[in-house]
């Protein structure tokens, strides 16, 4: 893969925006997302940006291992691996053109779920969720991170519902990802995203990942969380918009 020096500067702050995300604000991830496909084909972003979600995984895992709860994790995982294979199935029937498109319309409607959050705010939470509430947010969440890793704001709508403080909200996405990201790793390698110019290139990006997640940290505490959210919403808003029309 080869890149311009402004490419390769984009590169670097999306590796950062995806360690940022896990371990500060989860809105970010949705802006790197969105602006890896307009730097290479749509299907080899999403295999670049698989191992380095795993990598900044690991930075969030490590951080708020202290403030995880399992038992929400297992809720979601059965629906969530059936959403990884619905997703696979859908990678492996469409070309690039059409990934974009669908990585454009997931991130159109997650937005629009997320800014409709925002407008209602937490009283909106669904504190008594019904039967259904955590199987299809499951099933949403394998789909969409297997289809463009955009599984974000997803978990962000569960675990709002469920009321968790930020700690543990932080805690309990970290465990998910963890693990689902690592059960996507073999249906990736199967369709051919995850290669050795993917992962050459995802060590090159490492480095970036992991200042971003150190930032993240010591961010959270400090920043105005409504002016980043605003400017990740709307940025992602448009590289969805390019995405769709493309």
């Amino acid at each position: 893969m080869d890149f311009t020096s402004w490419q390769w500067a984009v590169l670097a702050l999306i590796a950062a925006a995806l360690g940022f995300s896990k371990t500060g604000l989860p809105g970010m991830s949705l802006l790197a997302v969105g602006i890896l496909p307009n730097l290479m084909p749509a299907k080899t972003a999403t295999g670049v940006i698989l191992p380095i979600l795993i990598f900044a995984d690991l930075f969030a895992f490590f951080i708020y291992r202290n403030h995880m709860d399992w038992r929400r994790v297992g809720r979601l995982l059965p629906w969530a691996v059936a959403g990884v294979l619905l997703g696979w199935a859908a990678l492996g029937r469409i070309d690039d053109q059409q990934t974009a498109r669908l990585i454009g319309a997931i991130m159109v409607v997650m937005l629009a779920a997320h800014l409709w959050r925002r407008r209602h705010g937490n009283e909106a939470a669904l504190v008594h969720a019904p039967m259904w509430f955590a199987p299809l947010m499951g099933l949403l969440a394998g789909f969409t991170t297997m289809i463009a890793n955009a599984a974000g704001p997803v978990m962000v709508l569960y675990l709002l519902a469920m009321r968790l403080e930020k700690l543990q909200f932080l805690g309990v996405a970290a465990a998910f990802f963890l693990v689902i990201n690592w059960i996507k790793v073999p249906f990736a390698l199967q369709l051919g995203l995850i290669n050795a110019d993917s992962l050459s290139l995802n060590l090159r990006l490492l480095p970036a990942t992991a200042i971003g997640a150190l930032l993240g940290r010591w961010l959270i505490a400090h920043v105005n969380q409504r002016m980043f959210e605003n400017i990740t919403v709307a940025l992602s808003m448009l590289a969805a918009l390019k995405l769709l029309f493309t």
